[in-house]
C-alpha cells in the first residue's frame, strides 16, 4: 500500500511540473515577446528582413483572427462563410503589414513589464512601459492577453496611454462601412490597398 501511494505521489508531482514547464505566465510572455522583437530591431539586417521577422513574431504571438473579427464588430454577423474567410485572409495581411511597418522605425525599444491584473480565466492586462530616450518621452502600454489556453497565451490589443489600439480600429471600419452602406467589399478594398502599397 505505502509503494502504490508512493507511485501516485510521484505521478502527481511529474504531472504538476509538466504543467509548470510547458504553461507561461502572461506577463512572463510578453516579456520574452518585447524581448524578442527587441532583439529584431537591434540587428544589422535590412528594414525588409526585420519587416519580415517582426511578422513571423506577431502570427505566433497575436491572436490575429481574434482581433480581427472583433474590429469588425457587429457587422461580422452580416458575413457569410465565403466572406468570413476573405475577411480573415485580408486583415491578416493588412495588420501584418501594419504592424510590423510601424514597429521597424524603432531601434532597439526597451520595454519593460511591470504589474500584471488577472481579470479572469480568460483575460489579463499586463502593464509595462516604454523606456524613455533622449527623443521620446516614457510611454505607458497595457497589453492585453487572452489566456483561455494557458499554454498558448495570445495578444488581443494593446492600450498606449489609455488608448485601446483595437478599439480605434473598430471605429476605423465601422466609419469605413458607414460611408459605403455597410458594403464589406468597401472594407475590403481598403485592406488591398493598403497592403500593395
Amino acid at each position: 500500500m505505502r509503494k502504490i501511494f508512493v507511485l501516485i505521489l510521484f505521478f502527481t508531482i511529474c504531472i504538476s511540473n509538466f504543467n509548470i514547464a510547458y504553461s507561461i505566465s502572461p506577463d512572463v510572455f510578453i516579456q520574452s515577446t518585447v524581448n524578442r522583437a527587441s532583439k529584431v530591431l537591434s540587428e544589422n539586417i535590412s528594414k525588409e528582413e526585420k519587416i519580415n521577422q517582426l511578422k513571423e513574431i506577431a502570427r505566433e504571438t497575436v491572436d490575429i483572427r481574434g482581433v480581427g473579427f472583433y474590429s469588425l464588430g457587429s457587422a461580422r454577423k452580416k458575413l457569410n462563410n465565403e466572406q468570413k474567410n476573405i475577411y480573415s485572409n485580408l486583415f491578416e495581411n493588412y495588420f501584418l503589414k501594419s504592424f510590423a511597418s510601424r514597429l521597424a522605425e524603432y531601434t532597439n525599444p526597451e520595454i519593460d513589464v511591470k504589474d500584471k491584473q488577472i481579470l479572469n480565466d480568460n483575460y489579463t492586462i499586463v502593464n509595462s512601459i516604454l523606456v524613455a530616450t533622449n527623443d521620446r518621452p516614457e510611454i505607458k502600454i497595457d497589453w492585453r492577453v487572452y489566456t483561455k489556453n494557458p499554454d498558448n497565451p495570445l495578444i488581443r490589443d494593446l492600450i498606449i496611454e489609455g488608448l485601446s489600439l483595437a478599439r480605434t480600429q473598430k471605429e476605423e471600419f465601422a466609419s469605413i462601412l458607414n460611408s459605403n452602406d455597410g458594403n464589406i467589399n468597401a472594407l475590403f478594398k481598403t485592406f488591398e490597398e493598403f497592403s500593395n502599397k
